[in-house]
């Protein structure tokens, strides 16, 4: 991946959000809105989160959003079915998993689609990276 998509980006959808302060995914959904990305909360259990409404599946978020990148923070054999609700919208936006997440069937499906894929990295890491340098 171009690591200047990740700078690019505006809007981040982010499956699997908690609520829950510890989890690294709030940790990381904090980050981003701090530094300036619009997040779009995916998580079927809870209504709204930092103030935005939250959707139960990235199928439910309206058209009219567009996604620069899906950010994903649910176990492996979940991936591919993300990547499928993703293909049903018109951007092509960057799958990224999570650090510690890894997905070769999701990866390829996502590929052969033409979506970039960032597997197995933290964004939130990467954005620190990136703007250290």
């Amino acid at each position: 991946m171009d690591k200047t998509s990740l700078l690019d980006a505006h809007t981040i959808a982010i499956v699997g959000v908690s609520d829950d302060e510890n989890r690294p995914s709030f940790a990381v959904a904090s980050y981003l809105i701090h530094h300036g990305y619009i997040i779009i909360p995916v998580n079927p259990n809870l209504a709204s989160l930092f103030g935005e409404k939250c959707y139960p599946s990235i199928t439910a978020i309206p058209n009219h959003i567009h996604l620069d990148i899906v950010d994903i923070f649910r176990k492996p054999e979940y991936i591919p079915d993300i990547v499928e609700e993703v293909l049903k919208r018109t951007e092509k936006p960057i799958i990224w998993m999570q650090e510690g997440i890894i997905s070769e069937e999701a990866k390829k499906l996502a590929e052969s689609h033409e979506l970039p894929v960032t597997m197995d990295v933290c964004i939130m890491k990467e954005h620190k990276k990136l703007i250290a340098s």
